[in-house]
């Protein structure tokens, strides 16, 4: 069981390793991916518990000045 539970972490941190290089090497195509996964949860008629899983995926709606939906080359890292 200990063995089994081992695996279970190390599975969950290399997805969520994976998650964070993702949207950091690849900002634009993963903006798009979070869309395209919350817009089908948050149709009228789905349950509640969808709708907040789908606004808890979706990205930040207002665009301020520190952040930006990809590289473009302005000189912020």
């Amino acid at each position: 069981m200990a063995l089994w539970l081992q695996y279970v972490v190390i599975a969950v941190a290399v997805l969520l390793s994976a998650w964070v290089v993702a949207k950091k090497q690849f900002p634009g195509p993963m903006r798009k991916l979070r869309i395209a996964l919350a817009l089908p949860l948050l149709r009228d008629g789905k349950p509640a518990w969808q709708r907040r899983l789908g606004r808890w995926v979706a990205p930040e709606t207002g665009m301020s000045g520190d952040a930006c939906g990809g590289c473009n080359s302005c000189g912020k890292s």
